[in-house]
């Protein structure tokens, strides 16, 4: 994942208030902390911070201009408005060229398993100890021709060269099980409405 170049402004004012203040004028809330820095409060380019986010994922890297001087930060939390979907603040971690940095990276699958069977996956994010500016913004899995009874772990998943596994190695990511046939289906949903009808005769 490259590094992008956003300018940045201090903030001097904070509370909800000054939130509101900062985002109607188009920026967003942020906060910069980490190597036992105090931490600094920032307010980012709404548009441009949002274009990064959707070009490079929630784990992106940023070389942040403020006062003046240069800061390596890494994307930690982005805290969106439930309803509105704007960006509502952003939590950065002050990182160093060549540092590790532990994130979450979405897995995506890819193939087509055998025919018949139906695919659970149970872990769409995994955890792994990556160089700050190698982040990958997705890991592929691939289940073409997965079998039925298949089950692939953390541990099976490959990562990319210089990244470690943080997730429980035997962290259940994907299981390939039986599709159920037509007639456990319709046994599903035939039996329950038998009973009641019985219940409602005798009654």
């Amino acid at each position: 994942m490259s590094e992008v170049r956003l300018a940045a402004e201090s903030r001097t004012e904070f509370g909800k208030g000054a939130a509101r203040r900062t985002r109607r004028a188009g920026k967003i809330p942020a906060v910069l902390y980490g190597h036992g820095s105090d931490p600094k409060h920032l307010a980012l380019p709404a548009l441009e911070f949002a274009r990064v986010v959707r070009e490079h994922g929630q784990n992106a890297v940023l070389t942040l201009d403020v006062d003046s001087k240069s800061e390596l930060a890494l994307t930690k939390t982005v805290t969106t408005h439930p309803i509105k979907n704007y960006i509502e603040h952003v939590d950065l971690l002050l990182v160093q060229r060549g540092e590790k940095v532990s994130v979450e990276v979405p897995i995506v699958l890819t193939g087509d398993p055998a025919a018949s069977t139906l695919v659970t996956q149970d872990l769409t994010t995994i955890s792994v100890e990556v160089e700050a500016l190698h982040i990958p913004e997705q890991i592929e899995l691939s289940i073409e021709g997965a079998q039925a009874g298949t089950q692939i772990t953390a541990a099976d998943v490959k990562l990319p060269q210089g990244a470690t596994l943080a997730t429980d190695p035997e962290a259940l990511v994907v299981a390939v099980n039986p599709a159920p046939t037509a007639q456990q289906l319709e046994g599903d949903t035939g039996e329950a409405p038998a009973a009641e009808e019985a219940t409602e005769e005798e009654a």
